[in-house]
This record gives C-alpha cells, structure tokens and sequence, in this order.
C-alpha cells in the first residue's frame, strides 16, 4: 500500500516542487507516490530511487482531474500531499469521492493575503471564497511561517490545531561539501535566484543594479517565461555586460557561497529556500518585506545575517553596504537550526504519525 502521495503539476525547478520532493524522501521505506500532471522539469532527479512516478501527461488540472481522482481511488494513499493553492483546492473538493481515511495534507508555497491579490489569478475573489470554504476541510495546512499560519486561522477559518508551522528544510551539510565560486575582479558580486516571472521581482532588480558600480556583478540564477524580457532589459539598461542569466542549475551553491549577498526582491513569497541556502553557505541576505517569513529568519539568524529593506532607496542602500569578501573556502553558517533537514523532516513523520 502506498503510504503517501504527492501530487505536483509538474518536476519545475521552483523551491516549493524541491520542498515537497524533500519531505516525501522521509518515507521512502513505507511506500511513496508522486501523481505529476506532467513528469517533465529538471527535478524530477531528486525523486529517491524506488519512487512510483505516475505522469498524466496532462498539464492542465481541468484536464488531469477525473484521472488524477481515479488514480487515488485505485491506488488508495493513507495520505495526499499538495502544494500549491489550485491543486490543493481541487484535491479538497474531490475529497467525498475518495476512499474512506484517506487524509489530505496541504501545504501552502506562499503567502495567500499577497499571492492571491497580486499573482496572476483570473478571480482572486473567487479563490480566496474557494480558500475559506475548503482549506478549513484539511487534516492539516502545513505553513511556512507564523504569519502564514495566522492568515490561515484568522482569513481563512482553519481550526488553530491544523494550522502548522513547518519550515522549509535546508541541507546544510551537503551544501557546505561545495567550494565557493566567484569572479574575479574588483566590486561587489551578487546572486539572485528563482523562476523568472513577475513575482520574484528580477525586472525591478535589474534596473536597480544597473545604476550602481560598473565594478559589481550580478548572476541570476533559473529559468522562466520572462528570461527573454528580463535580458532585453538588462541590455536596454547598459548593464548586460554585468549580469550573467546563468539559467537553472541544479547546483548553484558554489555560486551562492561566492557571493558577497544574496538579493531577493521578491513581490511575493512563502519563504524563499534561495535566502535559507545562502545562509547556510554562510552569505548575508538582503530581501524585501514581502518576502515571505523573512522577518522570522532574521530574528533567528545571527546579527547582520539577513536585512530586510522596503524596495527602493533602502534596498539600494543596504547593497551599497555591502563589502567585498572575496573567499576561498566556506563561511560559517548562518542558517537558524530549525530549518535544518533532519529536524524538519523528523517534524514531518511526527505529524503524519510515523515518528
């Protein structure tokens, strides 16, 4: 009997698809599923070795959903995992359909008060009425942060005792086994990482660097629907000759440690693995407010590690702040040891009930 499966729209190398991925490896012993409505996407290697990968090929839910809901039915999971906000929707309401005990946990990739007002959702009304009447029915809602989980309860209705705070779990062991990897040079060297779209704020990003020091370099790291926009601007701008489109990399943490700060603009965010990885590297982190639970990492993290600045002349003032240190070998972590991967995926079983 498969005893949980995760269901995804696709392998896309985006934070909340390699979080997912991560909490199923706990499982690997008891019988593990992943339903992607389309198996393609550069994370389909992480997926543990004896993983049951059923692809739909159909990377529309509207068109996935009556095979999706017949693969539960036959293969019949103690527990459904999801996490993003359309699919976790659908998996609720197909609930009454599916075999009796069947618990559906989800997980919420970003923060709904922001994602739901500025992401590019058709009815924002409508999801956020879809929201309230359905994620209440969850066996749990498992959150990235505490502001996330009082947005849950507050907003949305779901009971305090399935509104949990599970961070993000970051492998710093295995990230510090890398040597950093920085160009040469005088200035600052920078790193931004994520899907290229809208929200994660590149296109605001670009046009800030460009007005600051010719000596300073920017590498942006994935892959998107607005990589072509975002490199007309960078050359529009006159700084294509300071910023490296390096695309997805399954490894980019020698970069990571390299840098002087890692920059996250982001309009919107669950909790950016890229800023958790980067500390754990031992690189400081400038981020927006919006960013997520940003604000908590910094709390917990050393003094200095993180600086949340407002975008505009603050976020400027805290890169033109930072001080070139260039480096041969890693820092010390910086990476608060609540969101280290043992502890978190030992946090996962307790509550799916294998610890």
């Amino acid at each position: 009997m498969t005893c949980i499966a995760l269901v995804l729209p696709s392998f896309a190398g985006g934070g909340a698809e390699r979080v997912a991925i991560s909490l199923l490896s706990s499982f690997a012993s008891e019988g593990v599923a992943i339903a992607a409505l389309d198996s393609c996407g550069p994370l389909r290697s992480l997926a543990s070795t004896g993983v049951d990968i059923h692809d739909f090929s159909r990377p529309r839910l509207r068109h996935a959903w009556p095979a999706l809901l017949r693969w539960l039915r036959t293969t019949h999971p103690a527990v459904v995992l999801s996490t993003f906000g359309h699919v976790n929707l659908a998996l609720l309401a197909m609930r009454p359909l599916l075999p009796s005990g069947t618990r559906i946990l989800i997980r919420e990739a970003n923060t709904p008060s922001l994602s739901l007002r500025r992401g590019r959702i058709q009815a924002p009304a409508m999801m956020r009425c879809a929201y309230r009447l359905l994620y209440p029915t969850a066996d749990l809602v498992l959150c990235q942060h505490r502001s996330m989980a009082e947005e849950m309860y507050k907003r949305f209705g779901v009971p305090s005792e399935r509104t949990i705070v599970l961070p993000n779990p970051v492998d710093s062991a295995y990230l510090r086994t890398y040597s950093p990897c920085r160009d040469p040079g005088p200035g600052r060297r920078f790193v931004a990482a994520g899907r290229l779209t809208r929200q994660k704020g590149f296109d605001r990003l670009i046009d800030l660097f460009a007005s600051g020091s010719a000596c300073d370099r920017l590498w942006l790291f994935g892959d998107g629907p607005d990589r072509t926009v975002l490199e007309e601007r960078a050359r529009a701008c006159g700084a294509a000759d300071r910023i490296r489109f390096a695309g997805f990399q399954s490894e980019p943490w020698p970069s990571f440690a390299g840098a002087d700060a890692m920059l996250v603009p982001s309009r919107w965010e669950g909790l950016p693995n890229v800023a958790l990885e980067s500390l754990a590297c031992g690189t400081p982190v400038i981020a927006t407010p919006e960013s997520g639970g940003i604000a908590e990492v910094a709390a917990a993290a050393p003094p200095g590690a993180v600086t949340v600045a407002a975008w505009g002349d603050a976020f400027r003032n805290a890169m033109e702040e930072v001080v070139p240190s260039p480096v041969t070998r890693m820092r010390p972590s910086m990476l608060p040891e609540h969101y280290e991967r043992d502890r978190v995926l030992e946090r996962f079983r307790a509550l799916v009930g294998l610890s």
